[in-house]
């Protein structure tokens, strides 16, 4: 009797050794720790950035050029095609891939959303292009990098998202980088003097947090529902919104606008890398996430300077090319430990193929009645 209770004690001895040494974690090697290197998806990810990036200063070259050869300074009048565009094109797949009833059920649904969504996207625009008439160039440079930190704090509270402190060293290593390219401005004498520095500033902090506010919000709903979804719904009321304001603040700006066709043909370069950058952003930030989706666009200033060179006679200084460098080595800290998922997860073909079949049949799961079962006939013999 004893011997079988030894070995009984023994069994247990030897599955609570095997559960312990299930349970322990192996500590993590640097080794481990430079795996994301090997990863495809680091890659897509950066790539896909620099790509936005590109879009990014595109924009910027064009409304230099808008400002400096046609005296043209209406972010409205700009924006107000890219809304368009985007919403014709994405509202259009929308009603070929559910039909007009699921996608009039979108708007039942979650038309509040995309409004607030949309109401935020123009008003970040137009107080960030503003905010250049007023202060300096260094003033808004600077400021412009707070869309960051609002990314990491919303990401924070609202999606659940914990950050290692690797993560925070490679964001203040990535601005930075940033910081080097405005010195860099700075010495060689890029800056202008400010005509109201405080409204400047003001408008500059505005629209960087409603930057924050709309890249967080188009991630949450890119996470939870398609990408034509979520770039139709929210340019369609951006569209309308714009288009008010437009009538309000613009109107005399988009009467002369219209009348001369070089300052058009920019516009229509601005809209196609708008159109490229919006169309992207919600890839980004499924594959990544809103705060390395502004922190690849701290390189647009780099790019700038390459475009700059031959239409604004710019030249490069020794700092540039370090200071690329630096913000693609924060973000490559960034990826030291894995990426934080949000607790609310990522679309994936399970959640479409709900959405599909709640949208066809016009109520949510939870909605659904419960299924009538036949009774059971039994037959006495």
């Amino acid at each position: 009797m004893s011997s079988v209770i030894s070995e009984k004690e023994e069994q247990k001895e030897v599955i609570t050794v095997e559960d312990n040494s299930v349970t322990t974690k192996p500590k993590s090697t640097w080794r481990d720790r430079f795996a994301f290197l090997k990863d495809p998806r680091f890659y897509k990810v950066l790539i896909l950035g620099q790509l936005l990036s590109i879009c990014i200063t595109g924009t910027n070259v064009t409304t230099t050029k808008l400002g400096m050869s046609y005296d043209f300074a209406a972010p409205t009048t700009q924006t107000f095609l890219v809304y368009a565009a985007l919403a014709i094109v994405y509202n259009s797949y929308a009603i070929y891939k559910r039909g007009i009833r699921g996608w009039l059920l979108q708007f039942w649904r979650r038309g509040i959303y995309y409004f607030v969504l949309g109401l935020i996207d123009v008003e970040g625009n137009y107080f960030v292009v503003k905010a250049y008439q007023y202060t300096s160039l260094l003033s808004a440079m600077l400021l412009n990098c707070w869309s960051t930190p609002v990314c990491m704090i919303l990401s924070f509270f609202l999606m659940k998202i914990r950050y290692r402190w690797v993560q925070y060293v490679g964001v203040v290593i990535a601005l930075g980088g940033m910081g080097m390219l405005i010195a860099s401005d700075v010495m060689e004498g890029k800056d202008y003097a400010a005509v109201d520095a405080v409204k400047g500033d003001l408008f500059c902090l505005l629209g960087a947090t409603l930057y924050g506010f709309s890249n967080v919000g188009e991630e949450w709903m890119a996470r939870k529902h398609p990408l034509y979804e979520v770039i139709g719904m929210f340019t369609f009321f951006a569209t309308f919104i714009n288009f008010v304001q437009l009538m309000i603040l613009e109107r005399n700006e988009f009467s002369a606008f219209t009348q001369n066709p070089e300052a058009v043909g920019m516009v229509m370069v601005y809209t196609v890398c708008m159109f490229v950058l919006y169309s992207l952003a919600p890839v980004m930030f499924r594959l990544g996430s809103a705060v390395l989706y502004n922190l690849s666009l701290l390189t647009a200033n780099f790019y700038g300077l390459v475009f700059g060179i031959s239409l604004f006679g710019y030249h490069i200084t020794i700092m540039y090319p370090f200071a690329y460098v630096v913000i693609i080595i924060g973000i490559a800290i960034y990826h030291l430990f894995p990426t934080p998922v949000p607790s609310i997860g990522t679309f994936d073909q399970q959640k479409a193929e709900q959405e599909r079949l709640e949208l066809i049949n016009g109520r949510s799961a939870q909605d659904q009645p419960p299924q009538e079962t036949m009774p059971e006939i039994v037959i006495n013999k």
